[in-house]
């Protein structure tokens, strides 16, 4: 990784000019390093994009705000009595660091819950939202701008090893656990009944309540997203226990989130995360991307990395934050593998998320 100052002379100056403009509202206080902070008091002026754009105000901050779930292992997750955070998300909050820093430690990490993280947007209050969080049509005009989508996900279904199912119709009159007042409760009635399958559904409004009924035996499955499913799975007395049908009932799009009213904020989260899967399609590597753009002569890998071109100054950025995105945290499949990957408890297959052109979505536009 690349070692320099957070931002180029000139942007310094810039930024201060306008960090002494900017009549915002300041960022909430933070907990301590690492530790997660509680969620302030709204105030409608915050929601506005910053004087000079928030690109702008992260610089002359030195630190990037990214909401995160904070418990959800695999994804993000603050190891107990530890200011140690990892996963899958955590990773591409580092990216974003790195990108507009130089620095991928320079993150604070907010957590907050499901019902925090859209008025967290909304106010301005963290400067992207990286949080297993689904793109909807209703989100993307109210929340904030949806980046690309980091991870494909759907609603699963999980049962105990012993009811012998393999699939949705061989749970005809079983007991299924889910959570009110969500999609899952009525994606899971919408796709039992068009299959014609009874089921008696055990409803909880808690989501540690769902899941401990269903290890304490009282109902014979449990339904969520997949990923949620497989990372929760991972805290049971024997995962080994608990299998996933092979179905998918649902579109559940995650990726990171951006406050809505700040269009080069959002190129530059949406491009960081198009870094990650042009590097994979490239073979660019944690280990690699400094010889690569020292020595290809792939016109594509040279631009990417910074070696020839001006897109890096069409984002506001160093002509070299490619290298420090992926010298920081690797390429989408590094990513990926390292978190949730064959090596990881929760060995969760790719699928849709392998590159275009290994039969999954994931697709970068040109680098021209």
């Amino acid at each position: 990784m690349t070692t320099r100052a957070p931002f180029r002379v000139g942007l310094a100056v810039v930024a201060l000019i306008l960090a002494a403009c900017d009549t915002s509202p300041s960022p909430s206080r933070s907990a301590a390093p690492g530790q997660p902070t509680a969620t302030p008091a709204a105030s409608p002026a915050a929601s506005r994009a910053p004087i000079g754009g928030r690109l702008a105000t992260v610089q002359s901050r030195r630190q990037l705000i990214c909401g995160v779930n904070g418990g959800l292992p695999g994804f993000s997750f603050l190891e107990e009595g530890t200011a140690n955070w990892s996963g899958f998300d955590v990773d591409f909050c580092r990216a974003v660091a790195a990108a507009v820093l130089g620095d991928p430690a320079a993150v604070e990490f907010r957590a907050l819950s499901a019902d925090d993280r859209g008025p967290a947007l909304q106010t301005g209050e963290v400067d992207v939202l990286i949080r297993n969080t689904t793109w909807t049509v209703t989100r993307d005009t109210s929340w904030g701008l949806f980046a690309p989508t980091t991870f494909y996900d759907g609603q699963g279904m999980m049962v105990t090893r012993e009811t012998g199912a393999d699939s949705l119709e061989d749970l005809a009159g079983a007991t299924i656990c889910v959570q009110s007042g969500t999609t899952t409760e009525l994606n899971l009635t919408d796709k039992m009944r068009e299959l014609g399958v009874t089921f008696s559904p055990q409803v909880f409004g808690d989501i540690d309540a769902t899941y401990d009924a269903y290890t304490a035996g009282r109902c014979d499955a449990v339904t969520s997203d997949r990923s949620q499913l497989v990372a929760r799975r991972t805290a049971f007395t024997t995962p080994a226990d608990h299998v996933l049908l092979d179905v998918v009932m649902s579109k559940e799009p995650l990726g990171p989130v951006t406050p809505l009213g700040d269009d080069p904020w959002f190129n530059v989260v949406k491009w960081v995360v198009f870094a990650t899967f042009e590097a994979e399609e490239q073979g660019i590597t944690k280990t690699n991307v400094g010889q690569m753009r020292d020595t290809s002569t792939n016109p594509v890998v040279r631009r990417l990395l910074g070696a020839e071109g001006e897109l890096a100054a069409n984002l506001g950025l160093e002509a070299d934050w490619v290298v420090d995105v992926i010298g920081a945290v690797g390429n989408y499949g590094e990513i990926y593998d390292r978190n949730l990957g064959p090596t990881t408890p929760f060995n969760l297959e790719r699928g849709p998320n392998r590159q275009w052109t290994d039969g999954g979505l994931l697709y970068a536009p040109p680098y021209r």
